[in-house]
This record gives C-alpha cells, sequence and structure tokens, in this order.
C-alpha cells in the first residue's frame, strides 16, 4: 500500500534528481574545459639525440569545446637562428610523426606565440599526450629541442 507520505518523499526525490541532471547540463554547456599544457624542450629528448646546449618550455592552453590550442614557446642556445617550429602526431616520447600544425616563419624569434584550431582527432591525440613540440636549425635540419606536450600539473 502507498501512502501519502511515501509517494511525496519518491516526487520529492525525483525532483532533486532532474535538478540536479539540468543544473549540472547547464553549467557544463556554459563552462568550456580548458586544459594547461605544457612540453620541456631538449636536444635529448629528438629522435635520435641531439648535441646542443639548446633548451626551452612551451606552456600552452587548450580549450576542449572549441578546440583552440594557444601557445606560448620560449627557447635559448640553440646552434643558431631558428629555421623551423611543428607541432607533430601521434606519436608516443621517442617516436617521430608528421608535422600537424606548423609555425609560420615570421613567428620564429623567441617567444613563439599562436594559436590553431585543431580537428576532432587531433584534439583526441594532443589529449592523449601524442603531440610533441620540435624547433628545427640549419645545423639540425630534422630537429634541435623536442618535447613531448603534457598536462601540465
Amino acid at each position: 500500500m502507498v501512502t501519502k507520505f511515501s509517494l511525496r518523499n519518491s516526487v520529492l526525490s525525483l525532483s532533486v534528481v532532474l535538478m540536479s541532471s539540468v543544473t549540472s547540463l547547464a553549467s557544463s554547456s556554459v563552462f568550456a574545459d580548458t586544459v594547461a599544457l605544457q612540453a620541456n624542450l631538449q636536444p635529448s629528448s629528438e629522435v635520435p639525440p641531439r648535441v646542443s646546449k639548446g633548451h626551452g618550455q612551451l606552456k600552452a592552453t587548450f580549450d576542449t569545446t572549441t578546440k583552440t590550442l594557444q601557445w606560448t614557446v620560449t627557447y635559448a642556445d640553440l646552434s643558431g637562428p631558428a629555421t623551423m617550429a611543428h607541432f607533430h602526431g601521434p606519436a608516443p616520447v621517442g617516436q617521430n610523426a608528421k608535422v600537424q600544425v606548423p609555425i609560420d616563419k615570421n613567428a620564429l624569434p623567441s617567444p613563439i606565440t599562436g594559436q590553431a584550431t585543431l580537428t576532432e582527432e587531433q584534439a583526441n591525440e594532443l589529449m592523449a599526450g601524442q603531440y610533441y613540440f620540435n624547433i628545427h636549425t640549419e645545423k639540425n635540419p630534422t630537429g634541435e629541442i623536442r618535447g613531448q606536450v603534457m598536462p601540465a600539473n
């Protein structure tokens, strides 16, 4: 036998669950998730490793709603001026991959800043830690410093 009291509690519980779900959906669609990313650029991370005094740091953010990647890269002590720089993927540490996001040659002096909108596939690979960033020089045409792009802690 269903009493008025138990029926009222059931309706009240259902209302609370529904309101919680609506609130959760509304907040997730209003606020994009922005993920902070970073990479430590070292000659020892190149494949094969390089001998260089070069070093650098990539700091980036990725907006998971708009798929916009924004970055700032600082570097120093390369064997010469940067000739190219790119985001490559998909590849784990220790493997090479094709260019996914090229950097404009006019943006190569440190600090390198920019942004790009990624495809769904590129976004998934980036968020899975399958992208790396590297900087090329004349002396090291396949890359002088490199770092795996990972979530910042």
